[in-house]
């Protein structure tokens, strides 16, 4: 499957920190699709990542899938289903846990700014964001997985960092940061 296969509505999802937005940014720039990411519209500007109230993220979502294209990155379980049902195609990225305490890490020490970023936000290293990496995303993973396994939605998953970098290039999305 190619990335022009997975047509205009493209679903991105994957644990924290495996490079989602940033995937999200190089599809919508190389494809001319607006980028929407869950994580600006789940928590609001100008504050340490505080969330919205949840009536005010779901309105902000479900008016967000219903444009006529996007490449939208993030996982908000409890509105993925209508997301998935407006989706053309559904990419999933599923880096090792190692990789993804690399990325947030490095973002939260040298990356100002950054694809997905939350404006007038900050980056830095929190506990419960590591805990989250190394224990929750673990399992979400496999809850991942099976919906990807289930979704009939033309897909693609990436599986490791190399296949990411493989993707970027193949699909003329430039260079991507490991």
């Amino acid at each position: 499957m190619t990335l022009d296969g997975l047509g205009r509505r493209i679903c991105i999802m994957g644990p924290s920190n495996s490079g989602k937005s940033t995937l999200a940014t190089a599809i919508a720039r190389a494809r001319g699709l607006p980028a929407i990411h869950l994580d600006q519209l789940y928590h609001r500007p100008n504050t340490n990542w505080r969330p919205r109230p949840d009536e005010e993220f779901i309105a902000l979502h479900d008016k967000a899938i219903l444009g006529a294209s996007w490449v939208m990155d993030g996982n908000y379980s409890r509105c993925l289903p209508q997301r998935l049902a407006r989706a053309t195609g559904f990419i999933l990225l599923d880096t090792p846990v190692a990789v993804s305490l690399f990325r947030y890490l490095r973002r939260s020490w040298f990356d100002a700014e950054r694809p997905g970023g939350l404006e007038g936000g900050s980056d830095s290293v929190k506990w419960a964001m590591v805990s989250h990496i190394v224990g929750t995303t673990r399992k979400n993973r496999r809850r991942y997985a099976e919906m990807f396994d289930r979704s009939s939605l033309p897909k693609i998953r990436l599986g490791t960092a190399r296949e990411l970098a493989r993707f970027y290039l193949s699909e003329g999305l430039g260079e991507q940061r490991a």
